[in-house]
C-alpha cells in the first residue's frame, strides 16, 4: 500500500473523529499519572498512599471490564464513549479542584479513583471494537496502524510534556489538563454519525448470561485465547523486568537520564512499526505479530549480559516496531473474525486477561531478583517470554489464520 493509501482511513468521518478522540484521551492520560503521582506526594509524603490511590483505580478496572464489554454491546459504542469520557472527565475536574482548592484527601481520591477506573472499564472495549463501524472492511489494518500511531505520538508528547507541565503550574494544573482532554474526547464522540449501526442480538434483561455467551466467543477461537495466555506470561515478564528492574540497573550503570532515551527509542520504534503495519499485509498477520513477539526477550538479555546505551537503544526500537505489527495484526483478526455485537465482549476478556497479570510482574520482579539474582531473574523472564509465544505458535489456528482483509484489497489491486 502507497503513502496515499496509508490514509485511505482518514477520508471517512467517523475514523478521523475517533482518531481524534482516542489521541486526545491518550495525550491527557500519559500526563495524568505524572500529575497525580506529585499530588498524592505533595498531600501525604507517602508512597504507600500514592500506591492505594493508582491502585483503587486499577482494581474498579479489572473488576469492572467484563461489564464494560456487555455495555458495549448493548449500546451504540458513540454513546458509550461518549459517556464515559465525560464521566472521567468530571471525576478528573473534581480531583483537580481539590487539589487546586486545598481540600484533598486521600479518601476522596481513592473514590473518584474508582469512578474514574469504572469509567475506563466502560471506554477499552467500545474503543476497540469500534474501529470496524468506522471504515470499510478493506481498510480496517490501515485504519488500525494509523489509529496506533495517533495513540503512540500522543503517549511520546504527554510522557515528555507531563514533567515540565507540573514542574510549571503544579500538579492540579496538570489534573486539570486531563480532565479537559476527556472533555474535548467526549465532544468528539458525540459527533460521530453511521449510516448503519451494529444491530444487538443480547438479551438486554441478563448481563450475566451476556458475559457467558461473551465467554463461549472468547474459548471457542483456540488462536484467541492461546495469545491471551500468551501476553498473561509476557506482560508480566515485561512490566516487571523493564519497569521494576530496569531503572534499577539504569541508576547503577548508566544514569536515569539515558533510560529515558531506551524508552524513548522504543516508542520511537513504535511509530516506525505503525508506518510499517499500514503499509504491510502479510497473508498470515497474526502469525506474523505473535512470532515478532519473540524480539521482546533480546533487551532482557542484554539488560543482564551487556546493560549499555549503546545496545539497548537498538533493540528496544526494534521491540517497539515488532510490537506495532503484534497489535495491529491481533486488532484486525478479532475485527474480522468475531460477530460485530459480541466484539467488545471478547475484547473485554482479551484486557482482562492482559491486566490481571500486570500486578504479578510487578510484585514478583524485586523478590525474584533479591534471590537468585538481577542476571538470572533477566534471562529467567526472556526464556519464559519465549516459551510462552512458541507456546502460542504451536496452535495450528495461530499459524494459519488468514486475513481477509488481504484478499478484499487483492482483488481491489490495491495492495
Amino acid at each position: 500500500m502507497s503513502l496515499p493509501g496509508m490514509r485511505k482511513p482518514l477520508r471517512h468521518k467517523p475514523f478521523r473523529f475517533l482518531m481524534a478522540g482516542r489521541t486526545i484521551v491518550h495525550l491527557g492520560n500519559a500526563v495524568a499519572p505524572i500529575a497525580l503521582a506529585f499530588a498524592v506526594l505533595d498531600l501525604t509524603g507517602s508512597m504507600i498512599d500514592l500506591g492505594v490511590v493508582v491502585g483503587a483505580r486499577s482494581i474498579a478496572n479489572v473488576v469492572l471490564l467484563l461489564f464494560g464489554g456487555v455495555l458495549a454491546d448493548r449500546l451504540p459504542r458513540a454513546l458509550v464513549l461518549q459517556g464515559s469520557t465525560t464521566l472521567a472527565g468530571l471525576t478528573q475536574g473534581l480531583v483537580a479542584t481539590s487539589v487546586l482548592g486545598g481540600f484533598a484527601s486521600v479518601p476522596l481520591l481513592i473514590g473518584l479513583s474508582v469512578l474514574n477506573g469504572a469509567a475506563a472499564a466502560a471506554s477499552i472495549p467500545a474503543t476497540a471494537s469500534f474501529v470496524p463501524q468506522t471504515v470499510p472492511a478493506e481498510l480496517l489494518r490501515p485504519a488500525n496502524a494509523l489509529a496506533r500511531m495517533g495513540v503512540t505520538t500522543a503517549t511520546i508528547v504527554g510522557t515528555s510534556a507531563g514533567g515540565l507541565l507540573v514542574a510549571a503550574v503544579g500538579p492540579g494544573w496538570g489534573i486539570a489538563f486531563n480532565a479537559a482532554t476527556f472533555l474535548a474526547a467526549s465532544v468528539l464522540f458525540g459527533r460521530m454519525r453511521f449510516a448503519t449501526a451494529v444491530v444487538s442480538t443480547v438479551e438486554r434483561s441478563r448481563p450475566l448470561a451476556e458475559l457467558r455467551e461473551g465467554w463461549r466467543e472468547f474459548t471457542s477461537r483456540t488462536w484467541v485465547w492461546a495469545v491471551v495466555l500468551q501476553f498473561m506470561v509476557v506482560n508480566a515478564v515485561i512490566v516487571g523486568t523493564t519497569a521494576v528492574l530496569g531503572p534499577v540497573i539504569a541508576d547503577a550503570t548508566f544514569g536515569r537520564a539515558a533510560w529515558g532515551v531506551v524508552l524513548a527509542a522504543e516508542m520511537a520504534g513504535a511509530l516506525v512499526g505503525g508506518i510499517v503495519a499500514a503499509r504491510w499485509q502479510p497473508r498470515r498477520a497474526l502469525f506474523a505479530g505473535v512470532a515478532l513477539t519473540l524480539v521482546e526477550a533480546v533487551p532482557l538479555v542484554v539488560l543482564a549480559e551487556a546493560p549499555k546505551v549503546l545496545f539497548l537503544v537498538p533493540t528496544m526500537f526494534l521491540v517497539g516496531m515488532a510490537i506495532e505489527q503484534f497489535v495491529v495484526g491481533w486488532d484486525v483478526a478479532l475485527q474480522q473474525n468475531v460477530p460485530p455485537d459480541k466484539l467488545a465482549r471478547v475484547y473485554s476478556y482479551d484486557a482482562l486477561g492482559s491486566y490481571v497479570a500486570i500486578p504479578v510482574g510487578e510484585m514478583a520482579a524485586g523478590p525474584l531478583a533479591e534471590h537468585f539474582g538481577m542476571r538470572a531473574t533477566l534471562v529467567g523472564g526472556a526464556v519464559l517470554l519465549v516459551l510462552a509465544t512458541l507456546g502460542a505458535l504451536c496452535s495450528k489456528e495461530v499459524r494459519t489464520l488468514t486475513s481477509s482483509q488481504r484478499r478484499v484489497m487483492s482483488e481491489q489491486g490495491d495492495v
